[in-house]
């Protein structure tokens, strides 16, 4: 499966929070009531999450969804300006 730049930095920023809160991935599915290859899935790309699956885990990872989102917009902010400088070059 062919992943977008925007798709994987959502991803790895869902990874990046579990890990943080030092969930393992089977630990996170059952908070979520949720088989552990659901988040295997989504982490990897297999798997597109929408909004209230990713408030749902926010929640869980005792984030809000706007801080979720603003650190999202930083990351994607910066792997736009990475892009934009290799471009340039």
């Amino acid at each position: 499966m062919n992943i977008d730049k925007g798709h994987k930095t959502l991803f790895n920023l869902l990874k990046e929070l579990r890990v943080n809160a030092g969930l393992r991935q089977v630990d996170l599915a059952k908070k979520l009531r949720v088989p552990q290859s659901m988040i295997s899935k989504y982490e990897v790309g297999e798997r597109r999450l929408d909004l209230l699956e990713v408030r749902e885990i926010c929640s869980v990872l005792e984030i809000s969804l706007v801080d979720f989102i603003k650190q999202l917009e930083t990351q994607l902010s910066l792997a736009q300006h990475e892009t934009d400088t290799k471009i340039s070059k």
